[in-house]
């Protein structure tokens, strides 16, 4: 039924909505959050009156046999406060709560009898369960045993499979797509599909699962999230459930196809190109991008950052080429932007996720960045640790070198074989198997292995291009403040001018 003439609104029939995307609404029946199929009227100035499927198709009429004496009618709000039913003592004769603003009920009017329309022994089929949902009749405290929390009411209950639920909780959509994650997620409560043994986390609140109850879940990539989690707004896939309705048995088909060809790691990319350019040499360049870890588009930059801005990936000194916010103070290196959702560690026998800066966190001078955390157990590893080098080469050394995570011996001596200073046996470092020659991960990669020096630069408060380069030995004078310049240089060789990298991009 594509539309319905509904009591709410005499002037236009309500129209039917498969998929219910718009955040905020409440359903003007039974005063729930809207999810799925809806009616709603979308003429202006009416106020929307969006209801779910079943609340908009009640029977206006119902015998009950808490009052079998005469039939019920279905009454809102708005018609108790119109007096068009008794006033007086409006409270559910089942649960003994009292009408609120959006929530219909089944009353009499000769006997003042009411109840609330989750409260009837009506069933409802929620799109996740096989059985119909029927209320027991009676208020009683119970734990649902969908969201996993305790409340007084009148709860739903499948008798073929011996559980209770909110009525709220049976609106739950069966599938859902976030944002975070390349594949539909389906709602379980069923502990045989996920293993309950597995201390598992939310990767979009980065907080504990508990797998008693329900949950979001992907069974291709072991994927879990909170109920809550999944459905936020702030996660949800727009496009997907637009479009998730429409799916051929050809679509489908592809999607498996498309599934195999990219394994293990098929929800790895962490942005989605929004804009191109294409190169001189016929590469195409995403020039504009949609990033997990930020609210706004990305453009890509090779200009010059004029005020001291971090990575907030890396949390390092941003050099071209970035990406950028032009909305807010958001900078992301291309290469950080680039790095998948997922990685293998050799420390962890699970994918790694990819996780923004937590949201709670405030922080006032320093930026935090962001970690890689696996999602079944409590593991996590820091932006900068996880993205390490696992084999590099070292410009004075034949041989590669390897990272490692314990020491090489049991001596109790551990030095780095090029600065010739001690080393923490609990820090990672890097060796050369054939020499027996170990050495700090700064020592081999640089102290700025992020920043690209030898490049020159054009800036406006000087004529000529600036080299940038990491140190001098001879210490010549900042030409800004006139402290001897060690390290990150931006220097012009024709005019013997030198700028400390700080004091340039303060000019």
């Amino acid at each position: 039924m594509d539309h319905l003439q509904h009591f709410c609104d005499d002037k236009h029939p309500l129209v039917f909505e498969e998929n219910w995307t718009d955040r905020g609404y409440r359903c003007d029946g039974c005063g729930e959050d809207v999810y799925g199929p809806s009616y709603w009227c979308k003429e202006n100035g009416c106020g929307y009156y969006v209801h779910h499927k079943s609340c908009a198709e009640l029977p206006l009429g119902l015998h009950h046999p808490l009052h079998p004496k005469h039939p019920l009618i279905l009454f809102s709000p708005q018609r108790y406060n119109n007096k068009e039913f008794p006033y007086k003592n409006v409270k559910c004769e089942v649960c003994k709560g009292v009408n609120f603003y959006r929530q219909y009920s089944y009353g009499c009017s000769r006997c003042n009898f009411n109840i609330h329309i989750g409260c009837t022994v009506s069933p409802i089929q929620a799109e996740f369960h096989d059985h119909p949902l029927i209320p027991i009749g009676k208020s009683i405290t119970f734990t649902c045993d969908i969201c996993g929390k305790e409340g007084k009411g009148v709860p739903n209950s499948c008798v073929s499979c011996c559980f209770l639920i909110h009525r709220r909780c049976a609106r739950y959509p069966r599938r859902v797509k976030v944002v975070r994650h390349k594949h539909p997620l389906h709602l379980t409560h069923s502990s045989h599909e996920v293993d309950q043994s597995d201390s598992r986390i939310c990767p979009l609140c980065v907080q504990k699962v508990d797998t008693h109850y329900g949950l979001y879940y992907c069974s291709t990539c072991d994927f879990v999230t909170h109920l809550d989690c999944a459905l936020d707004w702030r996660n949800r896939d727009r496009d997907w459930e637009k479009l998730k309705d429409e799916e051929s048995s050809e679509s489908k088909a592809t999607l498996e196809i498309e599934d195999t060809k990219l394994g293990e790691f098929a929800d790895s990319s962490a942005y989605k190109v929004k804009k191109t350019n294409v190169g001189k040499d016929g590469t195409e360049i995403a020039t504009e991008i949609e990033h997990f870890s930020h609210e706004h588009d990305l453009k890509l930059s090779d200009d010059e950052v004029q005020n001291n801005e971090i990575c907030d990936g890396c949390v390092r000194a941003i050099l071209p080429p970035f990406y950028r916010c032009v909305e807010c103070s958001f900078f992301l290196h291309k290469s950080c932007a680039e790095l998948p959702i997922k990685k293998r560690h050799p420390l962890h026998r699970h994918p790694l996720t990819l996780l923004p800066k937590s949201p709670d966190r405030i922080v006032v001078v320093l930026k935090i960045s962001p970690i890689f955390r696996c999602t079944t157990c409590d593991f996590a590893l820091d932006f900068k640790c996880a993205t390490l080098p696992h084999t590099t080469s070292y410009k004075q050394h034949e041989h590669p070198f390897t990272l490692r995570y314990t020491a090489e011996d049991d001596s109790g001596e551990y030095y780095c074989d090029i600065c010739e200073e001690e080393r923490d046996s609990k820090h990672w470092f890097y060796y050369c198997e054939d020499c027996s020659y170990p050495a700090h991960p700064k020592c081999i990669l640089g102290k700025y292995p992020n920043y690209k020096f030898g490049g020159a630069y054009t800036f406006g408060c000087h004529p000529h291009p600036l080299t940038f380069i990491e140190e001098t030995k001879d210490r010549p004078l900042c030409h800004k403040c006139s402290s001897p310049c060690e390290e990150l240089i931006y220097q012009c060789a024709q005019c013997n001018y030198n700028w400390h990298y700080w004091c340039l991009y303060q000019t």
